[in-house]
């Protein structure tokens, strides 16, 4: 029984990295699941609430960085602030809509709010492709975090 549920885990975990570069599912909260499930597994005596609560901590900047990069990468471009809003507001949105309003939303969101601003269609259309960038650079960020989950694991394991 104990290896179906490592396997289990293991699948949550490889879901999760995978769930990080594809927007349709939601990678962190899989790796966390995998990698709670897998301390849970030894109760807990390997993995203990100390770097399960460090688990948290990344999975909870995953978000964070989701939707702070996005609107970096709008005021990196130059973005008024109603683009960045725009734009924080088009990724919460888009993630309702799958993997095309995962990237479509926050591009139009940041254009929409920069040709309010500033009436000027190329400028809007710049503070747009910014914020694909940043959304890139956030997709990067949680590919890394969901990374160092699985290595803060492994070395609480490993050294527990």
């Amino acid at each position: 029984m104990a290896a179906l549920l490592w396997i289990i885990a293991g699948v949550l975990v490889v879901a999760g990295i995978i769930g990080t570069m594809v927007p349709v599912l939601p990678g962190s909260v899989l790796v966390f699941a995998g990698l709670l499930m897998a301390a849970w597994i030894d109760g807990f005596e390997k993995v203990g609430w100390v770097p399960l609560t460090v688990l948290g901590v990344l999975t909870a900047l995953t978000f964070l960085a989701d939707i702070a990069a996005t609107g970096a990468g709008a005021k990196k471009a130059g973005a008024s602030r109603q683009a960045v809003i725009g734009s924080t507001i088009g990724t919460v949105v888009g993630m309702f809509f799958g993997i095309v309003g995962i990237f479509v939303g926050p591009f139009a969101g940041a254009a929409a709010g920069e040709f309010l601003a500033k009436r000027d269609l190329v400028r809007a259309g710049k503070v747009g492709y910014g914020t694909l960038f940043g959304l890139v650079l956030g997709a990067a960020t949680k590919i890394a975090l969901a990374l160092a989950m699985v290595g803060v694991f492994v070395t609480a394991y490993l050294v527990e």
